[in-house]
């Protein structure tokens, strides 16, 4: 219990001054742009393409789906086992920029999300794996940045996203 306590002041200073630090309103709008990639359309466009072009029989397509079959049930255990409060019910006098979609913090599911696809398409596509995590890791910054997020959610997010798409991509390939 003493470490989950470190760990949340932690998290709330380094949240804290994030949202005091002198760049904040810039980050803030091109925050509000990042964070709409991962929101799940794009997900579902790159699935329709794939299905499109190749249908279900490919390695790629199986394994995405797969990926979300168990990271979206392992995401919502986790965050309403845990029910962690996000930034604006745990800091007094503070407002998100956002309005989240639900009322728990924990874990991050666009982070999750945003890495378990930059993993797989990375996986595919190697090129693109640099450009893919960096774009995944600012997802999950932006979640931060617009206040509806702890670091740690997003940390947790990273695990999660990955670990599933690697456990995907074992059981495809």
């Amino acid at each position: 219990m003493k470490l989950l306590l470190s760990i949340h002041k932690y998290d709330v200073f380094m949240f804290t001054w994030l949202a005091n630090a002198k760049i904040h309103g810039t980050l803030t709008r091109i925050s509000r742009w990042l964070s709409k990639t991962g929101d799940g359309q794009l997900y579902l466009l790159i699935i329709l393409v794939s299905f499109l072009s190749e249908g279900f029989v490919t390695p790629f397509l199986q394994t995405i789906l797969l990926a979300f079959i168990i990271e979206r049930p392992v995401y919502f255990v986790l965050k309403n086992g845990f029910k962690r409060n996000r930034p604006e019910a745990a800091i007094k006098n503070f407002r998100s920029i956002i309005t989240p979609s639900d009322k728990f913090s924990f874990p991050s599911g666009h982070t999750s999300a945003a890495f378990m696809m930059a993993t797989l398409l990375g996986y595919f596509f190697p090129p693109l794996m640099i450009p893919l995590y960096c774009w995944a890791a600012l997802v999950g910054f932006s979640r931060v940045v617009l206040g509806v997020h702890f670091p740690t959610d997003t940390l947790v997010g990273v695990i999660l996203g990955v670990s599933t798409a690697f456990f995907s991509l074992g059981q495809i390939i």
